[in-house]
This record gives structure tokens, sequence and C-alpha cells, in this order.
């Protein structure tokens, strides 16, 4: 009796299964960057070959340091990132508020319930200043960026060097409408 190797014993599994399922094992082949295969009905389809992984450059990099940010802000996003969830709890502003105690930041724990409202009590209470950025992907690291919602409460996060963090972390920011981007000096 012929001895099989397992190669050999999976193989023809293999022909027997494609055959039980009513398809036909075609080599595969390329041609003019389209891949072209016979799918389960029998019938050429073609896909297009990625050449390139990213062919253009980085859109969003990382973020940048401004020396003129208090070195605490950067310490709430530290903060922030370490006890940020995967995923929303819909507490975004209460996350932001206590990174920034926690860092000192803040001398006291902000009043405002809606986070859309957060811009205003940080200038008007804790010597924050709105700046002229009005790219998310601009905002220095340690900035809070405030955004509105028309029913909801909005949202509110900081910018971090990797992304954005609030009561989650994200690499991209809110698809809110933005109100503004605060820090302080």
């Amino acid at each position: 009796m012929r001895k099989t190797t397992p190669l050999i014993t999976f193989l023809a599994c293999l022909v027997v299964a494609a055959a039980a399922h009513g398809q036909t094992l075609v080599s595969p082949k390329t041609t003019n960057n389209k891949f072209l295969f016979k799918d389960a009905n029998g019938k050429m389809q073609s896909a297009d070959v990625i050449t390139k992984y990213q062919p253009k450059k980085i859109v969003s990099p990382v973020a940048k340091v401004d020396k003129s940010i208090n070195p605490k802000l950067m310490r709430a996003a530290t903060i922030a990132q370490e006890r940020a969830n995967a995923h929303s709890r819909s507490r975004c502003w209460a996350y932001v508020k206590q990174a920034l105690l926690s860092a000192g930041a803040v001398t006291s724990y902000p009043k405002t319930a809606l986070a859309k409202q957060a811009g205003s009590e940080l200038v008007n209470n804790y010597g924050f200043k709105k700046l002229p950025v009005r790219d998310p992907y601009k905002a220095p690291v340690g900035s809070v960026l405030v955004y509105d919602a028309a029913k909801s409460a909005g949202h509110v996060e900081i910018r971090t060097k990797e992304g954005f963090v609030s009561d989650f972390r994200s690499k991209t920011p809110s698809p809110r409408p933005l109100i503004g981007v605060y820090a302080k000096g």
C-alpha cells in the first residue's frame, strides 16, 4: 500500500470539498493589475490588485507639543488617556473635568453640566483662552476641544499626541461642529 503525505491528503480533501459545493478550482491569474478568479457560481470575477499600501502622505500627523501651553494640560491629557475606556459611556465632560482637576490645571471642579458649555466656563473661571485653531488635528497636545450638538449636551475632549480622549480614546476627532479649542499658558 502506498504511503501518503499530509499535504497530499489536504489537497485531496480540498478538491472533494470544492466538488461538493459545485465549485471548480482555477489557478488565479493577474492581468493589468486585476486578479481573476471564478466565484461559487462559476462566473469569472476580477478584483483590483493593490500595489501600494498607502500612496498618499499621512493627512493627520501626530500632534505637536506647544511649549507655551501649561504643562499641567499635557499632564491632564495623560491622566485622561490612562482613565479612558475603549468605548464612550456618555460622560465625556465628567472625565475631562476629573483629568483637569487631577492634573492641577483647574483649581476646583467645574460646575457646568453640559459639555458644550465647557469652553465658556474654562475661559470665565479658570484662565483658559480660545485658540485660533479651527482644525482639531492642529490643536496642540493638552488643549480642550469643545463641540456643539443641536439637541444634545455636545462633546468635549482633550488632544493627546496620538489622538483625542474624553471618557474614551479615539484616533479621530468628534464629527460634531467644533465650537473652539481652549488652553492656558
